[in-house]
């Protein structure tokens, strides 16, 4: 987990402005996209100096980008089915996405 991040690899969390599930995949401590993405799809402007987060989401078969204040932990303990999750995790445990296995 990157220094500073409020959120871990395998957690599963929701987001607050659109209500859809996902489970991280990856953490950057700071915004690491580019002007034109951030200009186009960050409508809300968030913190470019804070982390954010690379999602698999829940009940499709894209990923999304999310800074952390748009995000909130999912207490419910239910996975999540996203065609990528046997690449990215070993097995779901307590409510948490486990790998095993490096992923580059």
């Amino acid at each position: 987990m990157e220094s500073g991040a409020r959120f871990f690899i395998g957690q599963v969390v929701i987001h607050r402005l659109f209500d859809y599930r996902g489970v991280i995949v990856d953490v950057d401590s700071v915004f690491s996209g580019t002007d034109e993405w951030y200009q186009t799809m960050a409508r809300t402007r968030p913190p470019r100096d804070k982390p954010w987060y690379r999602l698999l989401v829940d009940g499709a078969d894209h990923q999304t980008y999310v800074a952390e204040r748009n995000l909130r932990a999912d207490s419910s303990g239910e996975p999540i089915a996203h065609p990528l999750l046997d690449e990215c995790f070993d097995k779901f445990e307590n409510g948490v996405y486990i790998r095993s296995h490096s992923v580059n």
